[in-house]
């Protein structure tokens, strides 16, 4: 495997960060949102959203543009 520092950075301070929670990135996430929101700072709340992408017309190898979106593959993203 080879050196990165700046990964072996990042994993010390991961290591760190998590010592103090006894390796529980769970107590680690929740102390942070509390944090957050003593801050007093504006916390920005998103919708979720439907992002949809057209599938590939088999017989031409082409992507179709029907507007119906009867064909159309949908993934939904939670958005925060």
């Amino acid at each position: 495997m080879t050196h990165n520092a700046i990964l072996d950075e990042l994993h010390a301070i991961r290591r760190q960060l998590l010592a103090k929670y006894d390796g529980d990135t769970s107590a680690y996430l929740r102390d942070a949102q509390a944090r957050l929101e003593a801050s007093g700072r504006p916390i920005a709340h998103r919708t979720q959203r439907t992002i949809r992408r057209m599938g590939l017309d088999e017989s031409a190898g082409e992507i179709k543009s029907s507007p119906s979106g009867d064909d159309c593959v949908q993934a939904t993203l939670n958005v925060r």
